[in-house]
């Protein structure tokens, strides 16, 4: 008798949290429910707007959201197509009850491809979706930057003028070498044949034969019409150096001669020793024939070394240059 009481008591107290709950359930969902006369809560509102400072790599996106008084975040979705692929972080667009434009800076889009893009919203209340519109982003403006390779090239020796065209479209374009020659007033002449860039826009132009410190510069075929930075390719003088003894002990004759013909280039002979070089002397460079000029001295060896010519020159036409050391005993 006593347990059946017991268990009775225990089943009264279940019935009455159960029935606590659901009245707490019930006062908690009124609570939550709009008042008689007041609208329901509602999804945010998204309109996809326009795009503006569109490049070949970027472009500012815009929308406009009205959050419907419910806190709400928003991101702008874009891609190559209409799956889109990315989005921007999430960026708050309040709480208020207008619509207000909201923007976004997307970065390393292709250039010349063209992009899907939409805003979204998201709040406690929804998501909701902004129209899918387009754009497409510029071309990647064509530039040229070349090289001479060696620079300066020693007189007679052929080099190559290098460079890469960058930019849509710079693959398998046409372009073509100019030179502008010392004292650089006959402008630019186009030099050679066309060449056309490889896959990844690169080039090589050889030249043989360049007389004259010289400006140089690429030029693309066609439209656009692209011009490089122009390059300054320096042509050193061939010095060929040479020793003789002579009669008188220490002494001996260093000579040799320069091309192109530089009558009245300085010329000075150093020793060569470990970290730098010593002037022993020197002498002017005199003429030879029509294109090449000499240098002779006389010069007393104080110490027996590797020895080199140095001729300097001033005119502008070309650049100064060494001769390969040779061994004075």
């Amino acid at each position: 008798m006593e347990t059946t009481l017991l268990a009775e008591t225990r089943r009264a107290r279940t019935g009455l949290r159960a029935i606590v709950v659901l009245a707490l359930a019930l006062v908690v969902g009124a609570l939550a429910l709009p008042a008689a006369g007041e609208a329901a809560p509602a999804a945010p509102a998204a309109s996809t707007g326009g795009v503006a400072n569109v490049t070949f790599s970027s472009a500012i996106l815009n929308g406009y959201i009205d959050a419907r008084g419910a806190a709400t975040n928003y991101v702008f979705q874009y891609g190559t197509t209409p799956i889109f692929g990315a989005q921007t972080p999430f960026a708050p667009a309040g709480n208020g009850t207008i619509s207000i434009k909201v923007s976004q800076t997307v970065m390393g889009l292709a250039p010349a491809t063209l992009y899907h893009y939409r805003v979204v919203a998201i709040s406690p209340f929804g998501t909701t979706f902004g129209k899918d519109r387009t754009f497409k982003t510029a071309k990647v403006p064509l530039s040229v930057q070349l090289v001479g390779a060696p620079n300066p090239v020693v007189f007679g020796n052929p080099f190559f003028v290098e460079g890469t065209l960058l930019g849509t479209g710079a693959a398998k374009h046409e372009i073509v070498l100019q030179t502008n020659p010392f004292p650089y007033l006959g402008g630019f002449k186009v030099v050679g044949n066309p060449e056309v860039t490889n896959a990844a826009g690169g080039f090589s132009f050889p030249y043989l034969g360049l007389l004259e410190n010289a400006q140089l510069r690429v030029v693309t075929v066609g439209s656009p019409v692209v011009a490089s930075p122009v390059v300054i390719e320096g042509v050193e003088v061939r010095v060929a150096f040479h020793v003789h003894s002579t009669h008188r002990r220490r002494f001996v004759r260093l000579y040799g001669t320069v091309a192109p013909a530089e009558v009245g280039a300085l010329v000075g002979f150093q020793l060569l020793t470990p970290g730098k070089s010593i002037n022993e002397g020197g002498t002017v460079v005199k003429a030879g024939t029509a294109s090449v000029s000499r240098f002779s001295r006389i010069v007393h060896i104080r110490r027996p070394g590797l020895y080199r010519a140095l001729i300097k020159i001033n005119d502008g036409a070309h650049v100064s240059n060494y001769s390969a050391p040779i061994l004075v005993r």
